[in-house]
């Protein structure tokens, strides 16, 4: 029954593909085919991440990582984050691992926040090309909102849990690894 409880989503998944294929053969093969694009994209993504990660592990100290982005940090860590986070390439399921790692690492909650939501909406191969594309008016004025949203966003996440909470995804970090 656990392994049921576990793998819950992935079995009703498999079901509904089933059952695609008993309704709708030509839909349940274009679902297959965007499934196999994207257990491809993941295997040529994935690996390299995991490789970064271990040597994060190894070449930077746990003090380190407290000092410049731990409890504490302010600004300077708050600014670290968002720059990690911007500078990154890859789709946003990358962001967790490394979030983990960095948790690992004592980076504080509202920093790991902070990453995430740069990760997210302010990568800057995705602001070169809403430059090139939309134009910098766009892009300045969306970085612009962008910028004080995640801090907000991050600050009221941070506030509002409690600390046993923020403690249990610390823990569940840790476990996963």
């Amino acid at each position: 029954m656990k392994i049921v409880k576990k793998y819950l989503i992935f079995i009703i998944a498999l079901i509904v593909l089933v059952l695609m294929f008993i309704l709708n053969k030509s839909m349940a093969l274009n679902a297959l085919g965007t499934i196999k694009i994207s257990i491809r994209e993941m295997l040529l993504i994935l690996p390299p991440v995991f490789v970064l990660l271990g040597l994060l592990d190894v070449w930077v100290p746990r003090d380190t990582m407290v000092k410049f982005m731990g409890e504490g940090s302010g600004l300077l860590g708050a600014f670290i984050a968002f720059i990690i986070g911007s500078s990154a390439a890859g789709p946003l399921y990358v962001v967790f691992p490394i979030a983990a790692a960095f948790m690992n690492k004592g980076t504080s909650f509202i920093n790991i926040l902070i990453l995430i939501g740069a990760w997210s909406t302010t990568k800057i191969p995705m602001l070169l090309f809403e430059y090139g594309s939309l134009g910098p008016k766009f892009m300045l004025t969306r970085l612009s909102l962008n910028i004080p949203i995640i801090l907000v966003i991050a600050f009221t996440i941070n506030k509002a849990m409690k600390k046993n909470e923020i403690d249990t995804i610390y823990e569940t970090a840790k476990n996963a690894n």
